[in-house]
């Protein structure tokens, strides 16, 4: 249990920004969605697996923070902006993934819109504490 109260200053940050008229559920929904890629693409993230006092063991989650930030459409849209234009991983969550059903459909409704056209109602980010500031520009924690 030692060192459990010494907090770590990551050099990165993960970090979600959603669009402030999503319902509740759809904000939980998104934010489930979006950071299920950062796993797979920065697998640097994700901690070691979790073995409770019986040796159950459960899967590893992210070894850091992930915060929550939300602002309107046109944060969203300067922020993915900002975002392609600096070295940091990015998911996205468009309007139109809540009418579809799977993955394919999914990713099919992403790839019919051209980049500056989307409709984005949330997005994830990954990378260096700086970059995903200047992303994060304007936008403000989730409440």
């Amino acid at each position: 249990m030692a060192g459990m109260n010494t907090p770590l200053r990551f050099a990165t940050k993960i970090a979600v920004l959603l669009r402030d008229d999503l319902a509740v559920w759809q904000r939980l929904n998104v934010t489930a969605f979006l950071v299920s890629g950062l796993g797979s693409a920065v697998p640097e993230v994700i901690g070691e697996p979790y073995v409770d006092g019986g040796d159950v063991s459960y899967l590893p989650m992210f070894r850091q923070p992930v915060l929550v930030f939300e602002g309107g459409k046109e944060t969203l849209t300067a922020a993915h902006g900002r975002a392609l234009g600096r070295d940091v991983q990015l998911s996205i969550f468009t309007a139109d993934l809540f009418a579809t059903g799977n993955d394919a459909d999914n990713r099919a409704a992403v790839r019919a819109v051209p980049t500056g056209d989307l409709d984005l109602v949330g997005l994830a980010i990954h990378g260096p504490r700086v970059a995903v500031d200047k992303v994060l520009k304007g936008a403000t924690m989730h409440r």
